[in-house]
């Protein structure tokens, strides 16, 4: 909203108003909006949960210190929802088809935690929202979100951008010649997305389907397109709500996950940094920085008060919501297969849950007593269990998600 207001005055020669044209002043707004929005309103949130009693009840896993946790407020996802909405209505372009997407993402999936919370809280059902109404919450986004990347007309990719000098002669004025450069700009619908550690490092999802008659290619491609969507949101949606088990765990590695984004929506958005790295220059994408801005303060924000011990739980109203605005964020800018690796704790800590359950059932089946692969699954409660302190798990985890960033942001040369 105040991008338009202060464009308008900019026509108008209002002092200071062009800012709002800079990406790096509105991301930096958006930033310290979000952290002052979860650290501010943040304590009063608490305090009324408290009042009201909407805390959290505790399964008895015989962890050290989980009893202490007992009737944390929880539902603290509208915190971190709060703090990245006010943002980018205040400084992103509303009309950006991707910014829409996004808002749509968070609004969507914070409803659908939230009724999971609701239910859990307030009806006292601890199985919380069924797994199948979840599922197909999630299956829906994934394919709203598909189905409009392949609708809309302002989702491109601009094939071999170059830039061209051209001499611009001013006659009239003066007689000086005057250097201006043009982008010599081919957009167009594609399927493509980076594919890391390659040279060549463009992977085209049509390719996929290559043995299919030429005029079903293209609309059988783009429905192979929305199930792998679908199936991304999905995973890194579960994973993020997975790693929810330790205070500060899923917002710390969410928050390093998101500046990795940041960093690549940024270069995608920018013709002259997306051909010296060689890679696909999105037109209209560099608007995510300002999302992905709000995204990282609201986190890092809510830290603020989850951090060990938590005076307050994020539930599946958050961590619903920051999985899937991860996965959204990375399939808008074509880099979704670099997934396994800056969202490796999300992935660890859902292979954990599967690799445990299919070892049971495996002993069981041969031996006739199931044995564990972990002491516990998750794979943080498997650390728990060891001894380790929760604090020094979080830190540890978070340090390896920024290992793990920094890897990601590297393929960008490493090929």
């Amino acid at each position: 909203m105040l991008y338009y207001l202060f464009h308008y005055l900019d026509t108008l020669n209002f002092p200071g108003a062009r800012l709002f044209g800079y990406i790096s002043f509105r991301s930096g707004m958006a930033v310290i909006t979000s952290l002052l929005i979860t650290m501010i309103f943040g304590k009063r949130i608490i305090k009324y949960m408290k009042k009201r009693q909407i805390g959290e009840s505790v399964r008895s896993l015989y962890l050290e210190g989980q009893n202490q946790k007992a009737g944390t407020p929880t539902m603290g996802g509208i915190i971190i929802i709060a703090a990245i909405l006010i943002p980018v209505l205040l400084f992103a372009k509303l009309g950006n088809t991707y910014i829409l997407l996004l808002l749509f993402t968070t609004i969507w999936l914070g409803a659908l935690g939230f009724l999971d919370d609701y239910i859990k809280v307030f009806k006292k059902n601890k199985d919380g929202l069924n797994s199948k109404a979840k599922l197909a919450g999630q299956i829906f986004l994934g394919i709203v979100v598909g189905v409009s990347i392949y609708l809309s007309p302002d989702i491109l990719i601009r094939e071999n951008p170059q830039i061209e000098s051209s001499i611009k002669v001013e006659t009239i004025t003066n007689n000086k010649n005057e250097q201006s450069k043009k982008i010599v700009a081919n957009d167009v619908k594609s399927l493509k997305t980076t594919l890391p550690f390659l040279k060549d490092n463009e992977f085209d999802y049509s390719k996929i389907v290559w043995f299919i008659d030429s005029k079903k290619y293209e609309w059988v491609a783009w429905i192979i397109f929305i199930i792998i969507t679908t199936f991304i949101i999905t995973a890194v949606s579960n994973g993020a709500n997975m790693t929810d088990g330790l205070d500060g765990l899923a917002s710390g590695t969410s928050a390093v996950s998101a500046a990795t984004l940041l960093i690549f929506a940024y270069l995608s958005g920018n013709v002259i940094f997306s051909q010296y790295l060689n890679i696909m220059y999105l037109p209209g994408i560099g608007e995510l920085v300002v999302f992905a801005s709000a995204f990282i303060g609201a986190t890092i924000g809510f830290m603020w008060y989850n951090a060990y011990p938590a005076q307050i739980f994020m539930g599946d109203t958050g961590s619903l919501t920051i999985g899937g605005i991860i996965a959204v964020l990375a399939i808008l800018v074509r880099k979704e297969l670099l997934i396994p690796i800056f969202c490796g704790i999300f992935l660890i800590e859902n292979v954990s849950v599967i690799a445990q359950v299919w070892y049971y059932k495996y002993t069981f089946k041969k031996y006739g007593c199931g044995q564990h692969l972990f002491l516990m699954a998750p794979l943080h409660h498997h650390y728990q269990k060891k001894g380790i302190p929760e604090p020094k798990i979080v830190a540890r985890f978070i340090i390896v998600a920024i290992i793990l960033a920094v890897i990601s942001v590297i393929t960008l040369k490493i090929r």
